[in-house]
């Protein structure tokens, strides 16, 4: 899976972003049969009733007549019926195109490698997660010395006869005895918290439930750990309903979870997340909570109080807030205070909290921090390339992390009185190799390196800038292969939301379209936050329209620039992404020749009605509010589709269990392009089972996914897919 799409486009909180997830991939030629099928120039879509709804909005009325395909397909037997036709159509018509099989044979061959999470040391011991190569989940393992070799922990490739059902969150106790780890089934969103005994490989009794948006912080003795949940919802709405008041809990080994502990929660803010993280000392749980904005608020709870009474130490959510690590009463905190770039300040919280800048702002974007043998180590993204500098922790420069490329690099996670950590470092042509670093000598060895059966100097990695509608100056990564000089068919990617920056990172789907001489574009519009604080607000709220501006400019660019033809361009986005390429579709039919929008935000007049909805009104607006619902109807791909106007091939990818971005989002959309007068080209719906919103989902699903979406651009941009070596 793409970093892009592993990121993705979590509608969660900012600091979920700095996290930097693993990607991979090999190459190798194989033949394949191709389908002879005449491709149909016309397509047939199942009828899709229209129901009488029309509501008033502030004076206006907004028909919704497909409002019906909000039911849970799960419950009601019509909306099951209209998910089967649609995907017999879909199927038939992806059984026709050329390329199909070719794509699906190669993906195999990019998958199937070796691939290797960051380990994490607890108590001498080393976890990490492991791929085989086509594994559908990753397994546990550990190690009982660096070097030494693994064992499996946690398998949950025998969890479901179809892969579904993954290890998500997971956490071993400092004495690394014990793993708390998160079970996903089918791609939801809910987790259940096991416990397994690392000694004898046995699952305890204890079981949580109702989990969600969670992280596991275990206590320094290991009695039990910290989490966060959301109250149990009424049997048979666990998939769509909307979800409000979230909490921390404490779980005690051993316990029932009816006895868990409530830390922290916001009763009278009950679209609020919390993320939670536990100090190197044991001694505070540190809990930033954020109704998904840019900002979040930081409370504390010391464990050694016989009360555990939460302490607020910044109430507002103007700025955002995470904590680093601390010494004692010091804490060591990354803030956007004054510093929309992001600086590094200690906030001595002994009495009344005193803040003293120790790292100021930087011309770069500072991306992440850690504290290790009694160094900083930060991250910076100057223009969208990692750079890695070292500081002693009253702030005096010490030298950089010599990196391996230029690319993207993320971990450097550790203890204060050990040097020794990790990091993987990954870019567009270089899979994820993990790095161990040892901080007292400034020096790394290679801990994990994948072997991958592709020639990597072939591919050739340029950043370009453009200029946007506003005048803006705005990055472009352009991927290819270096033999390809003249415009070729292309793929271009984007986000463009919640403050998330897309990095370069290993693609196995992306060499995919790469290698059989297509194009591969990513633009890092505004919205994210490649240049820090400024360039998310600028694509925020009332200023959205600057996201698709930039996106917009972006496939313009591309083509004066005779990197992508006049008629081969294709464009790809998930979640927010999703909901950035049904707006542009609608804005500017004329430049696309095919879109593939994944489980995209497409009603956004009534995205708050469902699960977690109501904590994205921070990053879009709220349809409840008058100038906010102005401005999402501008946008909304289902309330904008121009009849009349000639639209680009649409395929459309979702899934029937994602309770993220529930998919009657696309089911509605896509009911609304197939009855509209937009042209003869398809537009359809692919809709996975058992799957969610991108997080768990099994490789075979990725590779069979990804296999219909480039075979579907290709015939719509002219790709010529052949047998590759």
């Amino acid at each position: 899976m793409s970093f892009a799409k592993r990121i993705q486009k979590i509608p969660m909180r900012r600091a979920a972003l700095f996290a930097i997830a693993l990607l991979f991939t090999t190459h190798f030629a194989s033949a394949c049969s191709e389908s002879t099928t005449m491709i149909p120039t016309t397509i047939t879509y199942p009828e899709t009733k229209r129901v009488d709804v029309v509501e008033q909005h502030f004076g206006q009325a907004i028909a919704d007549p497909y409002r019906w395909l909000e039911n849970d397909v799960r419950n009601d037997r019509s909306v099951a019926a209209w998910v089967e036709s649609q995907n017999k159509v879909t199927n038939a018509y992806l059984n026709t195109l050329p390329g199909r099989d070719i794509f699906k044979n190669r993906l195999k061959q990019l998958y199937n490698y070796e691939r290797f999470s960051i380990p994490v040391k607890k108590g001498g011991r080393y976890f990490y997660l492991h791929n085989s190569g086509l594994q559908n989940q990753q397994v546990l393992y550990v190690r009982d010395s660096v070097d030494s070799a693994g064992r499996v922990l946690i398998d949950p490739n025998s969890w479901a006869e179809d892969g579904a059902t993954a290890l998500a969150e997971w956490s071993a106790s400092n004495d690394g005895k014990r793993v708390a780890y998160a079970v996903q089934d089918g791609g939801t969103d809910w987790r259940t918290i096991r416990v397994l005994d690392v000694n004898t490989g046995k699952v305890l009794d204890d079981q949580v439930k109702w989990a969600r948006f969670t992280s596991i912080a275990w206590t320094k003795d290991g009695s039990g750990f910290f989490y966060a949940r959301y109250p149990e919802p009424k049997q048979g709405t666990e998939s769509q309903a909307s979800v409000a008041n979230h909490a921390v809990y404490f779980h005690a080994i051993d316990t029932p979870q009816a006895q868990d502990r409530l830390v922290y929660a916001t009763p009278d803010q009950p679209n609020m997340l919390h993320t939670l993280s536990i100090t190197e000392d044991g001694r505070y749980v540190a809990i930033a909570s954020t109704p998904v904005s840019i900002g979040n608020t930081l409370t504390v709870v010391d464990l050694q109080s016989a009360d555990w009474k939460p302490r607020k130490l910044v109430d507002n959510l103007d700025n955002s807030w995470v904590v680093i690590g601390n010494v004692e009463t010091k804490f060591f905190l990354m803030t956007s205070q004054d510093a929309p770039r992001l600086k590094v300040v200690t906030m001595d919280i002994a009495a009344d909290p005193v803040i003293k800048d120790v790292v100021p702002e930087q011309d770069s974007v500072l991306l992440n921090a850690s504290l290790v043998a009694g160094r900083l180590l930060i991250s910076y993204l100057a223009d969208v390339k990692t750079q890695v500098r070292r500081y002693m922790l009253d702030g005096k420069a010490d030298g950089v992390v010599k990196l391996p490329g230029i690319g993207t690099a993320g971990g450097f996670k550790g203890k204060q009185d050990d040097s020794e950590t990790f990091f993987v470092f990954t870019s567009f042509n270089t899979p994820g190799v993990i790095y161990r670093y040892d901080v007292a000598s400034n020096t790394a060895r290679v801990w994990a390196q994948p072997k991958v059966a592709i020639d990597l100097n072939s591919i050739a990695i340029e950043q370009r800038f453009y200029t946007s509608k506003d005048g803006t100056r705005v990055p472009m990564f352009v991927i290819r292969r270096k033999d390809v000089t003249r415009p070729a068919p292309t793929l271009l990617y984007a986000y463009g939301g919640y403050g998330i920056p897309l990095v370069p990172a290993f693609s196995p789907e992306h060499l995919g379209w790469v290698q059989q001489g297509g194009v591969y574009a990513v633009a890092n519009i505004r919205g994210g936050s490649e240049y820090g604080k400024a360039w998310h607000e600028a694509g925020r709220r009332q200023n959205k329209q600057n996201v698709f501006d930039d996106f917009i400019a972006a496939s313009e660019y591309l083509k004066a620039q005779g990197i992508t033809p006049q008629d081969g361009l294709a464009i790809q986005g998930g979640s927010n992404g999703g909901l950035l390429i049904g707006a542009v579709v609608n804005q500017r039919p004329d430049l696309f020749a095919a879109a593939l929008p994944q489980v995209g935000v497409m009603d956004m007049l009534r995205f708050d009605q469902f699960t977690s909805g109501k904590t994205w009104v921070d990053e879009f607006g709220s349809p409840a509010r008058e100038a906010d619902f102005r401005n999402l109807l501008n946008y909304s791909p289902y309330h904008n589709i121009q009849s009349g106007k000639d639209y680009p091939a649409i395929l459309a990818t979702t899934a029937d269990t994602d309770n993220r971005v529930v998919p009657s989002h696309t089911f509605k959309y896509v009911a609304a392009l197939q009855a509209a007068e937009i042209g003869n080209k398809p537009h359809l719906a692919r809709i996975e089972t058992r799957a969610g919103h991108g997080a768990g989902k099994p490789t075979d699903k990725i590779i069979e996914e990804t296999a219909d979406m480039w075979a579907f651009a290709a015939h719509w941009t002219g790709l010529d897919v052949g047998n590759r070596k």
